[in-house]
């Protein structure tokens, strides 16, 4: 498939569904993620579509890149929220909670937000909108230049400050999980300050929708055996959970919210 055909192709799934991850339109086109990188970087140079952390969102009026990032879908919307729930329970009371970049991390934040007396350290600008007004939550947002392809930071600066953090946990998105390559993403600006979170954490935990299972991303952020919690939706069937021990953690998803049905 040429350019052209491909990203006709790209500009279909965008329109049909609002949004589309890189990851998904990977496994669809036969390319690698360098090669939709380039496709979606052209078609948002073009204004056909808005480049987000790793997908794309329709083009529309301005206000359409403030919508919350978990809404991807029912399936994953649903997923999602359930993964934040079931990660929020590890958080007690005056816990300091790094958190990644991401949708999930940000339905994790969503499940923090009537929890009391928490420090919560994030790169991510809406998980700090979100929790910027809780009066209940002390927010400490890393400094750094905006990515080119998500609201969230980047840069040295991030690293350095959180190498100077001791926080409780830390809850890191993932692009692929795989036993054998470990906690993988494809964003490579994003990998150091990941890496700096799991370094300044007492516990760590991954939350990725169970998609995300058995496949590799671009860039190893860890090992598996570096984390006490993979927080996962009931989707990652049975026969593949046991290759990653107890650590796994399978949050059912709740069929009576709004995505039942």
């Amino acid at each position: 498939m040429i350019a052209a055909q491909r990203r006709r192709a790209i500009l279909r799934q965008v329109r049909d569904s609002g949004y589309v991850e890189a990851s998904r339109l990977c496994a669809d086109l036969g390319v690698d993620v360098s090669t939709i990188r380039r496709d979606l970087d052209s078609l948002a140079r073009a204004g056909l579509v808005q480049r987000t952390h790793g997908g794309a969102l329709s083009s529309g009026p301005p206000r359409a890149v403030d919508r919350p990032p978990d809404l991807r879908g029912p399936a994953h919307a649903a997923a999602k929220r359930a993964i934040g729930r079931a990660a929020a329970g590890l958080v007690v009371e005056g816990d300091t909670v790094a958190l990644d970049a991401g949708s999930t991390t940000y339905a994790l934040a969503q499940a923090l937000s009537e929890r009391p007396n928490l420090t919560v350290v994030t790169n991510d600008l809406r998980i700090a909108h979100e929790l910027a007004a809780l009066r209940q939550v002390r927010l400490l947002v890393v400094g750094g230049e905006l990515a080119e392809n998500g609201p969230f930071l980047v840069g040295p600066w991030a690293p350095e400050l959180l190498a100077g953090l001791h926080v409780d946990w830390a809850f890191l998105g993932a692009d692929g999980l795989d036993v054998a390559a470990g906690v993988t993403s494809d964003d490579t600006p994003d990998v150091p300050i990941k890496r700096a979170m799991l370094a300044a954490a007492r516990s760590a935990a991954v939350v990725a929708d169970s998609s995300k299972f058995n496949r590799r991303a671009l860039t190893t952020v860890a090992r598996v055996g570096e984390f006490d919690r993979l927080v996962t939706d009931e989707g990652l069937p049975v026969a593949d959970r046991a290759a990653y021990g107890p650590a796994l953690v399978c949050a059912a998803l709740d069929e009576t919210g709004p995505d039942a049905g």
